[in-house]
């Protein structure tokens, strides 16, 4: 295992990398090393993906796992089109996608998809959360400021509308130099998913504020 750091935090170290050529939603097609690690903190299957030429500051998106949205195409939110956006945004510019095992705002799956039948009779995402006992937004991201760390990575560029994000991996050691707004992906099936998302966590999703 890694050393301990300085926030009590073992460090996190590199176990495998492994060259994938991804294929996304909009025709983004990359080449991409996959990382896996040892010593993550929540002992997850988490991978970050080398995308293009990282910098000194790289490009970095944090994006939780979202089975519906980034393998089935859900509409009910816009996980797909933001994780086909971001390998293209980073891949140009050199970065990391960081892939974080965390369905649902970290509730799981099947809590997720109780969650949506909630908000069938009215509730918005955060509201149906609580309804089901469980936390609005239960993601931790020190996982990703190990990750990072074990890159040899110590400041970034932000890529995400998600204040929460820039905020936990400061806290976690991780300098955010600039926070980077993706694109806004809204339709008919999420636009209520996005209002909540500005009005109830302070994303920046311009023209969604009601």
């Amino acid at each position: 295992m890694g050393d301990s750091r300085g926030d009590g935090v073992t460090a996190a170290e590199v176990r495998t990398r492994v060259r994938i050529p991804l294929r996304l939603d909009g025709g983004v097609a990359v080449e991409a090393e996959a990382v896996t690690f040892r010593g993550l903190a929540d002992g997850g299957e988490h991978l970050a993906f080398v995308l293009g030429t990282p910098g000194e500051v790289p490009l970095v998106r944090p994006h939780s796992e979202c089975l519906t949205g980034d393998v089935f195409g859900s509409a009910r939110c816009d996980c797909g089109p933001q994780l086909a956006e971001a390998v293209a945004r980073i891949s140009e510019a050199g970065g990391y996608l960081l892939y974080l095992r965390q369905e649902g705002r970290g509730i799981g799956l099947y809590n997720k998809l109780d969650a949506y039948a909630l908000q069938d009779g009215g509730l918005d995402t955060y509201a149906a959360n609580a309804a089901l006992g469980l936390p609005e937004d239960a993601r931790d991201y020190t996982v990703a400021a190990q990750m990072l760390e074990a890159l040899g990575v110590h400041e970034v560029d932000l890529l995400s509308n998600n204040p929460d994000k820039a905020a936990q991996l400061r806290n976690a050691g991780i300098a955010v130099r600039d926070q980077v707004p993706t694109g806004v992906f809204a339709t008919e099936n999420n636009v209520r998913y996005l209002r909540a998302k500005v009005e109830r966590t302070g994303h920046t999703l311009p023209g969604l504020a009601s």
